[in-house]
């Protein structure tokens, strides 16, 4: 990958897009992980205004600090950066007690039913923020993500203006990450989505790394069947199946029911 070049291709679309939609800049969530540090870089380097909010709710330590550690440094490189906390526990807490958990829904169920909870609760405040300062909200999705597995949350952060990196791979995102000089911190760290108050990795969730995940999803491409494969590459294609399928309704459009023309 031609790195400096896609990163000037990169900034050069956010200014582009934009100075033609006549906002100020962008707004993003800071989580300490690889993706918001790319994203948040790359934003900053347009020279808009860039506002980075950390919205802890019952966040790892881990994940505030370098989240903490990633804002810092932008904010001495770029002077077009500024930062702001919303601290949205007591939020996440009083919905908890205004909602059914009664026991009635397994436990599974009502941990992923939360996560999600906070994701959303955390893009309805990234758009509280672009709409009183004319911003457009930065999506952190990379390629395998969005399009690959559907790990993200469907009206949470993947509720976005724009994205910016989701046309890469995580590999190419950390080799982005490197000549961005993001803080090694954040580069060493294991990807994490940071959703269930604790430091489980996105591998823990899934089953399988980016790596892998990677290579299954460029067999899927090609057109290749659990069939094709057994052992380990076996497990991480079924895998990579089974979430690509599950989440297809996030990476397709709203189905629309169409009346025929004469029923209207």
């Amino acid at each position: 990958m031609q790195t400096e070049k896609v990163v000037d291709h990169i900034v050069n679309w956010l200014k582009d897009y934009a100075t033609n939609t006549g906002v100020n800049g962008f707004v993003i969530g800071i989580s300490g992980g690889i993706d918001s540090a790319v994203t948040s870089t790359l934003c900053a380097k347009t020279g808009l205004q860039l506002l980075c909010v950390e919205m802890p709710i019952h966040q790892a330590a881990s994940h505030v600090s370098r989240g903490q550690e990633q804002i810092a440094q932008l904010k001495n490189r770029f002077p077009n950066v500024s930062d702001i906390i919303v601290d949205l526990t007591p939020v996440f807490e009083e919905f908890k007690t205004e909602v059914s958990l009664d026991g009635k829904q397994a436990t599974v169920a009502i941990a992923i039913a939360l996560a999600n909870t906070r994701a959303r609760l955390r893009m309805t405040t990234l758009y509280y923020h672009a709409g009183l300062l004319g911003l457009l909200v930065a999506g952190t999705g990379n390629k395998v993500e969005d399009f690959g597995v559907g790990f993200y949350t469907k009206y949470g952060d993947g509720g976005v203006d724009l994205s910016p990196i989701a046309d890469l791979l995580k590999s190419q995102v950390y080799e982005i990450g490197m000549f961005l000089k993001v803080p090694e911190s954040i580069m060493n760290a294991a990807p994490s989505d940071g959703l269930f108050g604790d430091a489980r990795s996105d591998e823990d969730q899934i089953g399988a790394n980016y790596d892998e995940l990677e290579w299954a999803m460029e067999m899927h491409e090609i057109g290749k069947t659990v069939d094709d494969f057994s052992g380990r590459k076996k497990v991480v294609f079924e895998i990579f199946k089974r979430y690509n399928s599950r989440n297809k309704h996030k990476m397709i459009s709203i189905p629309i029911c169409e009346i025929p023309k004469n029923l209207k």
